[in-house]
């Protein structure tokens, strides 16, 4: 019978893509998420039963226990960037992710693949990235040999980062952004995938950086992401202080909406953003696992098009007008 994995949020960006690659090498899969009708679509991804959703809540011991039961791996791709309800930082990054491992180990579970995000730091001015620093330890507290795997920006087409401020370019002549002189090196989300599933099948351990081929600016992803849907924006950045009083704004309007408006930006976000999101210069990362990283420009144009101003028919268009100027 094939090995058994028990993905903690298979059927979110991340999690998905590793889903897919495991089917295909022939791996059963229980993809745990809290509504399992909402993540049917992962069951093509293998042949029949082969991908399973099923409920869990990685805020209760007996719901995580009763998804690893059989397993012969996990992976953690659980994260949320905004904290809502029950769903804070401490509970699902911090505690939910050693409560994973804890019970993990209990159950005899060999393998386990822990995706956390560069910047983890117990000591850094975002509890984002706090608890994605104590959800590391308690994940290497209860499984020394895990892998962890800790990308920037990652991109792909049901990305949040590209898709927002593209669909954001649409909006008028300017591009608001807070940070713009921040580094990032975004990263493929297949080639994360690839990474996690070298960890399941137990080719490789311990802490892993993982950035794309190109280093930028905030300002500078937004150019590229501009040139790639053919739109002419002023990227304008807002000042640090500036944004911290937007979010107190946007804070206030939420709660006394009931959550009904949405802040686009938060305080704990603000404080993530003032530092660099880059491979240190002493990580082992993709190169290190033997995975050639891919770059933006081989990947944005496939699913940017259509955030363009003729959608699929922009190059048309474009053609078009060159014929009738020659």
């Amino acid at each position: 019978m094939s090995k058994l994995v028990t993905i903690f949020g298979g059927s979110g960006f991340v999690g998905r893509y590793i889903a897919r690659r495991l089917a295909n090498e022939g791996w059963r899969i229980r993809v745990a998420v809290r509504n399992p009708n909402e993540a049917l679509f992962v069951k093509p991804y293998g042949v029949v039963g082969q991908v399973e959703p099923v409920f869990c809540n990685i805020r209760d011991d007996a719901s995580v226990a009763a998804v690893l039961i059989g397993a012969d791996a996990v992976v953690n791709c659980v994260g949320v960037l905004a904290e809502q309800g029950r769903n804070t930082f401490e509970a699902v990054q911090a505690e939910g992710a050693a409560r994973i491992a804890r019970l993990a180990a209990a159950a005899g579970v060999d393998r386990m693949v822990h995706v956390s995000a560069i910047g983890a730091d117990k000591n850094a001015a975002s509890d984002y990235a706090k608890t994605k620093a104590a959800g590391e330890a308690g994940v290497l507290a209860h499984m020394p040999n895990a892998i962890i795997l800790r990308p920037s920006i990652i991109f792909g087409q049901e990305d949040e980062f590209f898709n927002r401020f593209a669909g954001m370019s649409r909006m008028g002549p300017v591009l608001p952004v807070v940070g713009a002189d921040t580094m990032f090196q975004p990263v493929y989300v297949d080639d994360v995938a690839a990474a996690a599933v070298m960890g399941v099948e137990g080719h490789a351990q311990g802490i892993y950086e993982l950035g794309g081929p190109d280093v930028s600016s905030f300002r500078g992803l937004m150019e590229t992401m501009l040139k790639v849907v053919r739109r002419r924006r002023l990227v304008l950045n807002i000042p640090f202080f500036v944004a911290r009083i937007m979010a107190f704004g946007f804070r206030v309007a939420s709660v006394l909406s009931l959550g009904i408006i949405k802040a686009p930006i938060t305080k704990d976000q603000i404080a993530n953003l003032q530092g660099d999101n880059v491979v240190a210069e002493d990580a082992r990362g993709l190169d290190d696992l033997g995975i050639r990283p891919t770059a933006m420009e081989a990947v944005l144009p496939d699913y940017l098009w259509r955030f363009r101003p003729s959608g699929q028919y922009d190059a048309i268009k474009e053609s078009a007008k060159n014929l009738r100027n020659s």
